[in-house]
């Protein structure tokens, strides 16, 4: 089990840069470095809509093929923190952001592994909120 924590949302202006963070707090027993972690966007009446994704090993990354150029993610094992850098935002980035994670073990044959479905991931955070003004 592990639980997830988003911060850095807010409201910016189009054109704009923005960093949110997840921070981890797996639970005893088990280690930030067996979860596989992604962010994912939900706006009001839709589906959570896959953003990024990043491997155990940090090595791998994964970006929906709507804003790749525009996103970067990272994970920090050390301090079990996943940031997700958003350029460039535009209005229709507005949305609840959500960290979410997957238990693979540390390996590459986790279902949550690089998945872009929401169904693989067993928690949750909160999410942040992200405005983009036009």
């Amino acid at each position: 089990q592990v639980q997830l924590r988003e911060t850095g949302g807010g409201l910016v202006q189009a054109g704009d840069s923005l960093r949110l963070s997840c921070a981890a707090s797996p639970a005893s027993g088990r280690a930030f470095t067996e979860y596989a972690i992604a962010w994912f966007r939900q706006v009001p009446g839709k589906a959570r809509e896959f953003v990024a994704a990043i491997s155990t090993s940090r090595r791998e990354t994964l970006y929906t093929d709507s804003a790749k150029e525009r996103l970067s993610i990272a994970r920090d094992n050390a301090n079990s923190t996943v940031d997700l850098l958003m350029k460039n935002l535009k209005p229709d980035a507005k949305a609840d952001y959500y960290c979410a994670a997957g238990y693979v073990g540390g390996t590459r044959y986790g279902r949550a592994h690089l998945s872009q479905e929401a169904d693989d991931y067993s928690y949750w955070g909160q999410g942040t909120q992200v405005t983009v003004s036009s």
